[in-house]
């Protein structure tokens, strides 16, 4: 259960500094949510003050979502990272992937498509390279890193390799990708193969994991309550949406996402606290801090900033500076 400390400084060390301490949280975590509500809203215009989920103190609630700035090096340079609660990293796959081919993004009136087909340097150069930079940038904001996957064992392989590296606090298990090993189907889809995936990683991750949930599932409080059994710490709500524009992207189709996805992802987000308890990661639809606090309203614990940031890369700053300071 995430909680609300007294301060709005991080403090304390990294959270999941090793194995012992990292299942302790995890186990506290999942002990308890399922004894758990959502809180009363956030007060409009209050100062939110610092969060301790997984056991680790964010000193916001405003993470940067997966995708949107890498694994922090395209925004270093514009905003301090440093202010935010936290990154999520783009999605980290066994081997590199050079994802979709152009054009793999498109505007609309209500937010926005995208294919990029999880474009990333595969975990050598992320363990290598891309985590210990960023890890040393960051002294305050923490890092979650999110995996994905074609097999259960791609997932079991990048947790792996990544789950003893210094600074990581969770990772963010992304359960929209297709299992190929069951005809392409996505591992979120069914309560099976989404069990399996969760318990496959549980197994090989020292670190907290929360499970991103797709928004077009007909009963997401029960796939939500599947990864609490399978021993998930958290799930994030939600990922994008399917959606096709004609010839507007290289890729064909692509997930939606922006304020479209807001009350989508706030509804999830109710439910999932009200029916099953575990904590939250809101996303989906925030472009400002009104917007975050209708997640933080649901129950959501941390609220992720995602296309609001490729607009106007100031905007997560902006949302926690406006949160905290009311």
């Amino acid at each position: 259960m995430a909680r609300r400390t007294g301060t709005a400084g991080a403090g304390g060390e990294r959270g999941g500094g090793c194995a012992s301490s990292a299942r302790s949280a995890a186990s506290t975590t999942r002990g308890s949510a399922s004894r758990t509500r959502s809180r009363p809203a956030e007060a409009a215009g209050a100062p939110v003050s610092a969060v301790n989920l997984f056991g680790t103190d964010f000193q916001n609630p405003i993470l940067l979502a997966a995708g949107t700035a890498g694994f922090g090096r395209e925004l270093d340079r514009v905003i301090d990272l440093d202010l935010l609660g936290g990154i999520i990293t783009k999605a980290v796959t066994p081997e590199p992937r050079q994802g979709h081919p152009a054009l793999r993004v498109a505007e609309f009136r209500g937010g926005m498509l995208n294919a990029v087909g999880l474009a990333n340097p595969g975990v050598a150069q992320v363990a290598e390279h891309e985590l210990p930079w960023l890890t040393w940038r960051l002294r305050r904001a923490r890092v979650i890193v999110n995996v994905a996957g074609a097999s259960v064992a791609d997932y079991v392989q990048v947790i792996g390799r990544l789950t003893e590296l210094e600074g990581i606090t969770a990772f963010e298990v992304n359960a929209s990708c297709p299992n190929t090993s069951a005809g392409g189907l996505e591992f979120g889809s069914e309560p099976r193969g989404l069990a399996e995936l969760v318990r496959a990683c549980r197994r090989a991750s020292t670190r907290p994991l929360s499970v991103k949930l797709s928004p077009v599932l007909p009963d997401i409080p029960a796939m939500a309550r599947v990864t609490l059994e399978e021993g998930a710490d958290a799930v994030s709500l939600v990922n994008t949406m399917p959606g096709l524009l004609d010839k507007r992207l290289g890729n064909g189709s692509g997930g939606l996402s922006g304020p479209a996805l807001l009350p989508i992802g706030v509804l999830a987000t109710r439910r999932v606290r009200e029916q099953v308890g575990i904590p939250v990661i809101g996303v989906g639809g925030v472009r400002n801090a009104a917007d975050a606090r209708e997640y933080l309203a649901a129950g959501a614990s941390l609220v992720a900033i995602g296309t609001a940031a490729l607009a106007d890369p100031r905007a997560p700053v902006r949302i926690a500076r406006e949160l905290t300071h009311g």
